[in-house]
């Protein structure tokens, strides 16, 4: 037996298949941080609010979701729901579970960026007229979102890697994929270094992206800054 196919690797480096599931993976990705932008803007505001029970309901979401496992969560949706009536398709538990799980994150981290801004930018807002909501759409979160955005591309680069989990409920993205083609070929080192080198190009790609984005949120910051400090 050999120890290692070079034809085997070089004939699965660029396969339609494995491609497909490299799409599933990034789909998976955006999907999952969009969701879980907006279930995770709602979570931080119920954390900043005066009210206790909505401080409470957003603490409870967050301690469930950071402190159990993905793993465990998407095998409760996908066959632990059913038992109770309610079922979703694997797409949809995958879903469900990537948002709800990523959500719990990223309202921490958008509440960091919120209270990383000087109180000082809210007092001088209600100064000038403005109320809670214009206040915190014109003044705060602009200037969040520079604290914001590293973090999340931080978030967003682990996602690429933690959407391989849902492949225990099935989920035909990049890992799945590969090991359905094992179990047709039993080229196993050579089709799981294939997804390596996939999900490193995927992770690189998106580093690269990031730093443009941090690079050019960053100038765009810094010109006004100077130009208020003028």
């Amino acid at each position: 037996m050999k120890a290692w196919d070079w034809g085997g690797f070089f004939e699965y480096l660029v396969n339609p298949y494995l491609l497909q599931g490299a799409f599933v993976t990034l789909g998976l990705t955006v999907a999952a941080i969009a969701g879980g932008l907006v279930v995770g803007c709602l979570l931080s505001l119920l954390r900043l609010s005066s009210y206790k029970w909505m401080v409470a309901i957003a603490k409870g979401y967050i301690w469930i979701f950071r402190g159990t496992p993905l793993l465990v969560q998407l095998i409760i949706i996908y066959t632990g729901l059913p038992q109770l009536g309610i079922k979703f398709s694997v797409l949809e538990s995958a879903l469900l579970g990537l948002v709800l799980n990523e959500a719990a994150y990223l309202a921490e981290i958008i509440r960091g960026g919120i209270l990383g801004v000087s109180p000082g930018q809210s007092s001088a807002a209600r100064a000038l007229g403005l109320n809670s909501a214009q206040t915190m759409m014109y003044v705060v979160l602009p200037q969040a979102i520079r604290i914001i955005i590293p973090a999340l591309g931080n978030s967003i680069n682990g996602l690429l890697k933690t959407t391989s989990i849902t492949s225990v409920i099935s989920m035909e993205e990049l890992l799945r994929k590969t090991q359905i083609l094992i179990q047709e070929k039993f080229l196993v080192l050579e089709l799981f270094a294939v997804a390596a080198l996939y999900y490193l190009l995927l992770t690189s790609v998106w580093d690269i992206v990031q730093r443009r984005i941090e690079a050019r949120y960053g100038r765009a910051y810094k010109s006004i800054s100077v130009n208020e400090g003028h």
